[in-house]
């Protein structure tokens, strides 16, 4: 989502980042279109440097100008989007037991923990034994997005869960068990589990992830690797100058990839990003 007046953002070019890490499809609203400020053109020349060409530029990328306040062009975007689906013939078997990811989860008054999540496969009913990291929860409650009780969940369907006996980390996969004793006994593993590695990474000093070194010391002899980095600086002339210099740096055994940069210090979304694009992160002069 990009405000027509305002343009691409740092934010935008990080999400932007994160999707292409993910290889998902694009699709982008232009909002804030009934503002007299609002420029849609100029986001669509922005978003084209970053390698989206616009479908009504001749591109491949769905961009949609909307108004949230007015509602213009919002039943224009959810027709995108369905059509996106029909094209990637994205389906969803509803039958068997549930599996998806929590969205995010919250202590709530009279209800205590509770987890909003999206079903992906199977249909998750009241009374299901589901087990989400080093938590379960007996399903005693299912609130829609509407905040209406249901008695059950399909694919795609967002729905908060009451029942938890702790709070699962957002982006965390759940499924249902066959009951709730086989649910409780694996959360008890779990946990083990996961003291038992803290205990082990304390011992050991610090848990580290891998090291730029590391990934260099696994480059095999005659086989050029692909090497994707995050770069953040303290001043966007050292982070023109930087990329600049890495650019042209040529290596018979390594091909640079800077998937990502920014200036400021390292953030948890930096660290989320090159997890999830196997990638080293690269700071100057920054924390």
């Amino acid at each position: 989502v990009v405000a027509a007046d305002d343009g691409i953002q740092p934010q935008t070019i990080e999400a932007i980042a994160h999707a292409k890490a993910a290889k998902v499809p694009i699709i982008v609203a232009v909002n804030k279109c009934d503002l007299p400020a609002a420029n849609p053109d100029r986001v669509k020349k922005q978003l084209q440097e970053q390698g989206l060409s616009p479908e009504s530029w001749g591109g491949d990328t769905i961009a949609v100008d909307v108004s949230a306040t007015t509602k213009k062009n919002v039943d224009t975007l959810l027709e995108m989007i369905l059509l996106q689906a029909e094209m990637m013939e994205l389906r969803a078997n509803p039958t068997g037991p549930a599996r998806g990811n929590v969205i995010e989860a919250q202590m709530e008054a009279g209800m205590g923990p509770t987890a909003t999540v999206l079903i992906r496969k199977g249909t998750l009913k009241l009374g299901d034994a589901v087990i989400c990291g080093p938590f379960m929860a007996k399903v005693r409650a299912l609130i829609d997005d509407k905040g209406k009780r249901v008695k059950q969940a399909l694919p795609s369907q967002p729905v908060k869960i009451v029942g938890f006996n702790g709070l699962p980390e957002a982006g965390a996969e759940f499924q249902v068990m066959k009951n709730e004793k086989e649910a409780r006994e694996l959360s008890e593993q779990r946990v083990t589990a996961d003291r038992s590695a803290a205990a082990t990474a304390e011992a050991a000093g610090a848990k580290r992830g891998t090291r730029l070194e590391d990934l260099l010391s696994q480059l095999e002899e005659g086989e050029k690797k692909k090497l994707a980095i995050v770069l953040k600086a303290d001043v966007q002339g050292s982070l023109e100058a930087l990329v600049d210099s890495l650019g042209k740096l040529k290596s018979e055994k390594i091909e640079l990839n800077v998937i990502h940069t920014a200036v400021g210090n390292i953030t948890e979304n930096d660290v989320l990003l090159a997890s999830a694009s196997e990638a080293g992160i690269i700071g100057f002069r920054v924390k």
